[in-house]
């Protein structure tokens, strides 16, 4: 049943007790005072920002600062830091990393990834987004190469996980984002539909494309559902973090530095459905930790006893696709099919919805932008609802172009990627009043 809740400790919400760690350096260090987008789930690694001057409507001629032509479908989101946004790009069977001017959408740089590019149901192989700390941008392709450039994109290292760990064996190609903190990136392997080798997470030194660590993550999870195409993510601890990784039917977390499995946590997959394949990533904010499945159950954990999380609440109204958002008393679900509810942070239960949006099909996660929820369909419409306990639409904004990408906001700006264009989306009044 909705907000199903299981093991609340009294009713007692405790993931406000800490508050989130910035998951990378911002501010002053993009060069222009402006918050950057550097992962495919923002600065905190959760799909929110705190910046409110972004526009609220948009359509194909008002409030379009500029749009880049691209070559096809993605479902790579743009990151962002200071002047720059890199994005990788799929052209025919080759998969490119762009860089691209904040300024004009002008392109500053194209560097090959890798060949062998290949339609993977709606996408393809070039759906890893990037990430960037300003003066290196990383980017992986589903072909498992991993490449890092400078700003100025002169290559620096390359890898090749399938050369060097064997063939992915997952079913619809591999799309995990690398995740990076602390000058190591940390990619995760989690596949066993094409394959019996076990799956993997692997943490490299960013510098030198090094392997620090590679640990197995074993599972009893059956035929399509060890596959997963889900982010890792952060767990702060008063003495460091914890790296969080979901699929397989557990979410399990681990010691960032060694690699080694802390805790365990299944029922992600509690009737053993061999099609339980887990595509949204988890979420952390404080000491609450999201793990969706495969729409039933999105289960949240109380994570705030270092190796013991507790199952705070499950759903069986959770999402497949689209990853959830949250606030301090809110989640945000989006379905594939344009529903969406809101959840109370708490309990689970539900505090409005199923509400249907216009639009049709959603891939693209959802982002949380001040007091608004952004939620943008394969038809390239985007809704704007208020991020509050009352169901409101704020605006609708049509593109009528092919969408996969989630949104990336960064200094009163909006990034939205569709299969014909980049667009940078931008509030014109507030511009021209300087922001007043």
């Amino acid at each position: 049943m909705p907000g199903e809740k299981l093991a609340l400790e009294s009713g007692a919400m405790r993931h406000g007790t800490r508050t989130v760690a910035v998951l990378f350096a911002l501010g002053a260090a993009t060069g222009t005072g402006a918050e950057p987008w550097p992962h495919w789930r923002g600065p905190r690694g959760n799909g929110s920002s705190d910046d409110r001057a972004v526009p609220v409507r948009w359509s194909p001629l008002d409030n379009v600062r500029w749009k880049l032509p691209l070559p096809g479908v993605s479902g790579s989101t743009p990151v962002v830091w200071g002047e720059r946004l890199y994005l990788n790009v799929s052209d025919g069977e080759v998969i490119s990393l762009w860089a691209v001017s904040r300024a004009d959408g002008g392109v500053l740089w194209k560097r090959p990834l890798s060949g062998g590019d290949e339609t993977t149901r709606k996408g393809n192989l070039s759906s890893p987004s990037p990430v960037t700390d300003g003066e290196t941008v990383w980017a992986m392709t589903g072909t498992g190469v991993l490449r890092a450039f400078d700003r100025e994109g002169d290559p620096l290292w390359r890898r090749d996980f399938q050369a060097d760990y064997g063939p992915f064996g997952i079913l619809h190609g591999y799309a995990s984002s690398p995740f990076l903190r602390s000058g190591r990136l940390y990619v995760q392997v989690l596949h066993g539909f094409h394959t019996d080798d076990p799956s993997y997470v692997v943490a490299l030194d960013a510098g030198t494309g090094e392997t620090l660590w590679r640990v197995e993550r074993p599972t009893d999870a059956p035929r399509e559902a060890p596959d997963a195409y889900t982010t890792p993510t952060a767990l702060e601890r008063p003495d460091g973090w914890e790296l969080i990784v979901s699929g397989a039917d557990y979410v399990t977390g681990h010691d960032s530095a060694t690699g080694r499995e802390l805790w365990r946590v299944g029922g992600l997959n509690p009737r053993s459905n061999p099609m339980q394949r887990i595509v949204a990533s988890p979420v952390v904010l404080g000491d609450l930790l999201l793990a969706p499945s495969r729409v039933d159950p999105l289960t949240a954990l109380d994570a705030s006893e270092p190796g013991r999380p507790t199952v705070l609440w499950r759903t069986r109204e959770g999402p497949d696709v689209p990853t959830p958002v949250m606030n301090e008393r809110h989640v945000f679900v989006l379905r594939d099919g344009g529903i969406m509810l809101c959840l109370d942070a708490a309990t689970g239960e539900t505090v409005w919805g199923p509400e249907r949006l216009e639009g049709g099909t959603y891939s693209a996660s959802p982002v949380l932008v001040g007091d608004r929820v952004y939620v943008t369909s394969e038809s390239g419409t985007t809704t704007v609802l208020a991020a509050t306990d009352r169901f409101e639409v704020l605006a609708v904004n049509r593109l009528d172009e092919y969408t996969l990408s989630s949104l990336a906001v960064s200094d009163g700006q909006l990034f939205l990627r569709t299969s014909e264009h980049l667009y940078c989306l931008e509030d014109e009044e507030a511009e021209e009043t300087g922001g007043a």
